[in-house]
Order: C-alpha cells, then sequence, then structure tokens
C-alpha cells in the first residue's frame, strides 16, 4: 500500500477498533490491513495502536496521529470531489437517522423539503429509537435526544424536550387532579417503558428530586400506545414533551405537575468528526438547523400554552 491507503488503514482501524471490520469496509484482506498499519508505523517509529486478542485500542500517539489523519483524508476526499465536479452542487445519498416519532412527525417533512430543494441528493431516513454508531453504521447525520455520551461527533444544539405527565380532562374531572407526584399513587398509571422505569418515576423541583413508586395498572412498550390509553381516559402517563404537544395545543391532554419536571432534554444535530463535511452534508445541515429549531420553539410553545 502507497502513504495514504496506510493512513486510510490506520484511520479505519482506529475508528471501528477492529482490523477486521476495517478490512471489510476497505474490501482488503485483514493481514493487508495489518501489514499497512505496520508500514506505517514503521515509517512514523512509534506504535499507533495497542493490540490485543480481544481488542484495538490508540495509543497517545496514535490518538495525536488519528486527528491529523482524518483531516488528511477530508482534505483529499474533498480536492477529488471538486475534480469530479461534486464541489459545487450537494449530489448523492445522504443517512439519516433520528428517534422514531420525534423523525416521523418532525423530521421527515424537513427531509422531504430538502429534498424538493436539492434534486441530485436521496436520503435514507432511518427511524430507531436508540442510539447508533455514526461511523461504524455509515450514518451521516443524526437527530439525538438526550445528554450526549462522549465521542467525536460534532454537535448543534437545535431544541429541547421534557419528560411531563398529562390526562385527559374527563379523566382528571372524574378522578381528579394530581397535586403532587406523590398522588400519583391513587390514580390509574399508564407506564412507557421507553421513557422511564416503571416502577418508579424521578421528579425534579426547586427544592431537590424526589423518586416517586407507581404501580400501573397498564405497561406499553411506545408512546403512541400510552397517549391512545390516556386519550381514551384510562389514566395518567408520562412522555416526552413533543409526544403529546399537540394533544395539549389541542386541549385533549392536560399537563400536569409542570413544576416538577426537571431538566430539559436537549435535542442535537450530529456528525462524524474530524473531516469536512461534504456539500450534501453542509446543505441539509444549513437547511435542517434552522427549522428544526423553530419545530422545537413550536413545541415549547405548545406545552406552555
Amino acid at each position: 500500500m502507497d502513504r495514504i491507503d496506510s493512513v486510510a488503514a490506520f484511520v479505519e482501524v482506529a475508528e471501528r477498533r477492529s482490523f477486521t471490520a476495517a478490512a471489510r469496509r476497505l474490501a482488503r484482506s485483514p493481514a493487508a490491513v495489518t501489514r499497512a498499519v505496520g508500514e506505517l508505523e514503521t515509517r512514523l517509529g512509534v506504535r499507533l495502536l495497542n493490540r490485543t486478542t480481544r481488542a484495538v485500542s490508540l495509543t497517545e500517539a496514535g490518538d495525536r496521529f488519528l486527528a491529523g489523519a482524518r483531516r488528511v483524508l477530508a482534505d483529499l476526499e474533498e480536492i477529488e470531489r471538486a475534480a469530479a465536479g461534486e464541489g459545487i452542487e450537494p449530489r448523492g445519498e445522504l443517512r439519516v437517522t433520528a428517534p422514531i416519532l420525534f423523525g416521523r412527525l418532525h423530521v421527515l417533512p424537513i427531509v422531504t423539503e430538502f429534498l424538493g430543494r436539492f434534486a441530485d441528493v436521496s436520503v435514507a431516513l432511518i427511524l430507531i429509537d436508540r442510539p447508533v454508531e455514526l461511523v461504524e453504521e455509515g450514518l451521516d447525520v443524526a437527530v439525538r435526544i438526550g445528554v450526549l455520551a462522549e465521542s467525536s461527533a460534532v454537535a448543534t444544539r437545535v431544541g429541547a424536550v421534557r419528560h411531563i405527565v398529562v390526562a385527559s380532562p374527563t379523566y382528571l374531572a372524574q378522578h381528579g387532579t394530581p397535586q403532587t407526584p406523590a398522588d400519583l399513587g391513587a390514580h390509574a398509571v399508564v407506564a412507557f417503558s421507553g421513557v422511564a422505569s416503571v416502577e418508579r418515576w424521578i421528579f425534579r423541583n426547586a427544592t431537590g428530586e424526589a423518586s416517586v413508586a407507581i404501580r400501573p395498572r397498564l405497561v406499553v412498550t411506545t408512546a403512541e400506545a400510552a397517549l391512545d390509553a390516556v386519550r381514551a381516559d384510562f389514566g395518567i402517563t408520562r412522555v416526552l414533551s413533543y409526544q403529546a404537544a399537540d394533544d395539549i395545543a389541542r386541549g385533549s391532554l392536560l399537563r400536569l405537575l409542570p413544576a416538577h419536571e426537571g431538566h430539559e432534554l436537549p435535542i442535537h444535530l450530529l456528525y462524524p468528526g474530524g473531516r469536512h463535511p461534504p456539500p450534501k452534508l453542509r446543505a441539509f445541515l444549513d437547511f435542517a438547523k434552522p427549522r428544526l429549531r423553530r419545530r422545537c420553539n413550536a413545541i415549547m410553545r405548545a406545552i406552555n400554552s
């Protein structure tokens, strides 16, 4: 392998923490990738990777080298795209991921509008309710709800949501309105296992945090099902604010215990770090950021109305 190929092999191994996975990505044999990284280390005179039978990790020198290596490869990719006429107009497939319901309600409309603006771009929208590794799963950009784990991804905050407690006006008229989290013990609770524990809900107010035991009459695995049950006047549930915002705005559900909701959960757009975003990604980020911010602001207005 030449010098660029050796650097590319090292970056793939470093990002995937595996010679075998890197070899699959590069369509080369594991032996060829191992040899390329070894030649690079010999040329530099330092060890870049720690190797064991179970794992691959970066040395201190490898960690320093990785950032520069990514920049070099990104610059080369940008030069090649420009030479091929791709440096001006966005084109190609963009792979986007988002949580299922948030993606359907708020990301999909932005994606379809974006596609109407950029005819040479296609989008694969992967809706899934778990964090995914951008590089390992070949994704260009993610919409992520919640506190971000440590990573090399570049993140831009576009809004925030909260955990909120809701019930229908009819249910509350029949069973009363809880005034404190402890009052939930006297109510029919619908627990959504995707958001919080089905045994305890954590509440926070100005004086501190409280863990409240709940005894759900119904446990479901999707927010849609929990909200369907509550709309049918069955009981009280807790979801993320965007999931119930339209119902609250219409008055079909009421927000309960707002003083005990606690901290906001941030919403970020993020993409893999260490490289210049290609035109298709830059165009999507510029297009999506203001629109997602407007939608997130509308959600907060709806639940505060």
